[in-house]
Formats: C-alpha cells, structure tokens, sequence
C-alpha cells in the first residue's frame, strides 16, 4: 500500500500598507472650503475691525485668514498665488489706493507658500511665518503706492505707512498663532 503524501502550501496574503497622507493644496474639497470659510470669515472681520484696534491700526484679517489657510493646507505656489488675488480683490472694498491689493495680497501669499516650506519648529511656524508674510505683503503694498500714487513718497507717509505695517503684521501673527490650534486640530480629524 502506498501512503500518499500532501503537502500543503500556505501563501501569506501580501501586507496592506495604509499611509496616512493629509492632502494638500485646493484640489482637495474639504481644503477648498476651508479656504472659502477663511476668506469669508476674513472680510466679515475686515468690515467690523474697530472693534479691535491699537491706536488707528488694525489687523489686516484678509491677510491673516490667508496666511493660517496656507499654513493648514500647504498649497503649490500657482494655488497659493489664486489665494492670495482673491484676497486681494476682497480688499478692493474700501480701499483709498485701489488695485495695489491684488499684486500685494499675490505676493504675500506666494511668500506664505514658501515660508511654509522652510523646515521650523511647529510652535513658532505660525508667528514667524505670518509675521514675514505680513511685513512682505505690506511692504509690497507701500512700495507701489509710493511708485504709483505718491510719486515721489514723502518720509512722513512712508514711516506711517511702514508703521502700520510692521503693528500690522504683529497683530496679525498674534491672531494666527492663536487660531492655529483648533484650527490645526479640525483639519486632522
């Protein structure tokens, strides 16, 4: 009698790896919203900002909400360029120097874009990042008002509008650096 010999062959299924990756930029539809949100809030803040001013100066919110929406969704640059004209035509609503915005604002949030790039502590990012980008988008916004509309710029009106920036800028990476927290923690859910 012959004794019949089985074998069995045991195959490991192949090991299913689940990366979680957080998508970035606007093709993203719950980033796009988040965007839609941030500019919404930004001009409701804009239109009510004497609530909060120091001296004659206020936060720029438009500036603010999107630098915190850079900073959430990490954009490419051509994203984050379509960000910022929107903002900027946003800020065209009761401007004295109209269309500087929308070059400033596009500036500004190119340079948010690529701030967020350069690797920084997680705690500070938000300070440092909205500051630079502040200072940048209103430095901007100084510069081609002094090439457009006050040609040449008198020191006087520089340094107030330089002023006004630089408060501007403070206050701003302020309400970012606050914001950020559960901000940052609705986008991980």
């Amino acid at each position: 009698m012959k004794i019949k010999r089985t074998e069995r062959v045991f195959t490991m299924a192949e090991k299913r790896i689940v990366n979680d990756v957080t998508a970035t930029g606007l093709r993203n539809i719950n980033n796009l919203i988040l965007v839609g949100i941030m500019m919404a809030v930004g001009v409701v803040l804009r239109l009510c900002a004497g609530f909060l001013a120091l001296g004659n100066m206020h936060p720029n919110f438009l500036i603010a909400t999107y630098c915190l929406s850079i900073l959430m969704i990490r954009p490419n640059f051509k994203e984050a360029a379509i960000i910022g004209f929107i903002s900027g035509a946003i800020s065209q609503i009761g401007t004295s120097m109209p269309w500087l915005g929308l070059l400033s604002e596009t500036f500004g949030a190119v340079v948010m874009a690529a701030l967020v790039l350069v690797p920084m502590p997680k705690a500070v990012k938000p300070l440092v990042t909205t500051l630079i980008t502040t200072l940048a988008s209103g430095f901007a916004f100084v510069g081609l008002a002094a090439v457009t509309y006050a040609n040449p710029m008198p020191l006087a009106q520089f340094v107030s509008m330089a002023t006004v920036s630089v408060v501007t800028a403070v206050l701003n990476c302020v309400i970012v650096s606050i914001l950020s927290i559960p901000v940052g923690g609705m986008m991980r859910r």
